[in-house]
C-alpha cells in the first residue's frame, strides 16, 4: 500500500512539474460524445488566451498533453509577437477527424470552452474545420474563425499567405539588399491552402520554383499557373526537396522539418515558411546560424491568420488586418538585426522580444495593481 501511495505522488509531482509554466489545464471528457479533450492555458498576462483547436489519433494522453503544452507556450509567443492582446492557449480532441466526428462532439467542446468564462478562445486547426465550430458556436461566443456569413473573417489562409509574402521580402531584403520577390529561387515544400497561394503570389512576382508535395492535384496546379506565367518551376519528391539548389527554402507542410539530417542537405541562404514548429528542437535555430542561414521564427512570419482570428473580437475589418500584416515585415527585419547586432540567433532574439513585451505587461498590471481581466470586457 505504502508502495502505491508513493508511486502516486511521485506521478502527480511529475505532473505538476510537466505543467509548472503553465496556468490551467483543464481535461474535458463526455461519455455520450466520446469526447477526450484537453485545453492548456500557458500564459493570460496580455488578455485572454487565444489558439486553434486540432484534432488528431493521438497514441496517449500523455502525447496529447505534451502537444498541446507546447503548442499553447508557442501561442503566448505568436500573440506577443504580433502585438496583440492575447496570451496563449491551445486544445487538443484525441480522435481520428476522418471517423470520430460529429456535431455533438463539437457542441460538447463548446460547452466546456463556455465554462472557462471568456479565459480561452479557440477555432480550427489541423484536423478541424469552421463548419466544426459553427456547432460549438451553438454553445458558445468564444470561438473564433468562423465563416464569413457567421461574422467571421473566413478563410485564415489569406492573410496567413500575405504574411509569408512579406516576411520574404524581409528576407531578402536582409540577404540581397532589395526585398524584391522576382528573380529569386525558392523551394516550397507543401502546397496546402497557403504554400499554394505563396507560389502563386511568387510566380506573379517572376521568381523561380523548385516545389514538392504528396497531392499530385497540386502539383499539376502550380505547373499550369507557371506555364500561363512562362515561370520556372521544378517538381521534385520530397525527400529531394531539402538538397536543391536554392535561395530560401520555404516549408509549408509538417513541423519538426528542421533537424539534424535535413540541416546538412540544405544549400540554401535563408528558411522562412508557413509550417509551425519548423524546428525539431530549439538546438536547430543554432545550427542554422552556425551554417550562415537566416532564420525567420515560424510564429512570427505565419502570424497572419492568427491576426485576422484576433481581428474577429473587435469586428472584422479587413483593411485593419491587411495594415498589421504588414507589419510582419518591419518586426522580422528588427529580429535580424538583433540577431546580428548581438551575434545570438534569430529565435532568440524573436524570443527576447516576445518575453519583453509579457514583462513590460505585467510590470504595467502590478503598477495599476489590477487584473487584466476588466480589458476582457471589451471582446464579450
Amino acid at each position: 500500500m505504502k508502495m502505491i501511495e508513493k508511486e502516486s505522488l511521485l506521478n502527480d509531482f511529475l505532473f505538476f512539474n510537466l505543467i509548472a509554466e503553465h496556468e490551467q489545464v483543464v481535461f474535458c471528457n463526455d461519455p455520450d460524445t466520446g469526447l477526450k479533450a484537453i485545453i492548456a492555458i500557458h500564459n493570460t498576462t496580455l488578455g485572454p488566451a487565444l489558439g486553434g483547436c486540432r484534432m488528431y489519433p493521438y497514441s496517449s494522453v500523455e502525447e496529447a498533453l505534451k502537444d498541446v503544452l507546447r503548442l499553447s507556450k508557442g501561442m503566448t509567443y505568436k500573440c506577443a509577437a504580433a502585438d496583440l492582446d492575447f496570451g496563449g492557449g491551445k486544445a487538443v480532441i484525441i480522435g481520428d477527424p476522418e471517423k470520430d466526428k460529429s456535431p455533438e462532439l463539437f457542441r460538447a467542446f463548446g460547452q466546456f470552452v463556455e465554462s472557462l468564462g471568456g479565459r480561452f478562445y479557440t477555432g480550427t486547426d489541423m484536423g478541424t474545420t469552421m463548419e466544426d465550430f459553427v456547432q460549438a458556436y451553438k454553445e458558445t461566443n468564444y470561438i473564433v474563425g468562423l465563416p464569413e456569413s457567421y461574422g467571421g473573417g473566413g478563410d485564415s489562409s489569406i492573410p496567413t499567405a500575405m504574411g509569408i509574402i512579406y516576411g520574404l521580402k524581409a528576407v531578402n531584403k536582409t540577404l540581397f539588399g532589395n526585398e524584391s520577390l522576382g528573380g529569386v529561387t525558392y523551394a516550397i515544400q507543401g502546397l496546402g491552402k497557403v504554400g499554394f497561394k505563396v507560389a502563386e503570389n511568387l510566380l506573379e512576382e517572376g521568381a523561380h520554383l523548385i516545389v514538392s508535395d504528396v497531392n499530385m492535384n497540386r502539383l499539376k496546379e502550380i505547373e499550369e499557373k507557371a506555364n500561363s506565367l512562362n515561370g520556372r518551376i521544378k517538381i521534385v519528391s520530397n525527400e529531394e526537396i531539402f538538397s536543391q539548389n536554392a535561395d530560401i527554402f520555404v516549408p509549408c507542410a509538417i513541423g519538426g522539418i528542421i533537424n539534424d539530417q535535413t540541416i546538412d542537405q540544405l544549400k540554401v541562404q535563408a528558411v522562412a515558411g508557413s509550417a509551425n514548429n519548423q524546428l525539431l528542437t530549439e538546438e536547430h535555430a543554432l545550427k542554422l546560424f552556425d551554417k550562415g542561414i537566416l532564420y525567420a521564427p515560424d510564429y512570427i512570419i505565419n502570424s497572419g491568420g492568427l491576426i485576422q482570428v484576433a481581428d474577429e473580437l473587435y469586428n472584422i475589418n479587413k483593411e485593419r488586418v491587411l495594415e498589421k500584416t504588414k507589419r510582419i515585415y518591419d518586426t522580422l527585419i528588427d529580429v535580424f538585426q538583433q540577431s546580428e547586432r548581438n551575434n545570438i540567433t534569430t529565435l532568440e532574439a524573436a524570443n527576447f522580444m516576445c518575453e519583453q513585451r509579457i514583462l513590460s505587461a505585467r510590470n504595467r498590471n502590478n503598477f495599476f495593481n489590477h487584473s487584466v481581466r476588466p480589458k476582457w470586457n471589451i471582446l464579450n
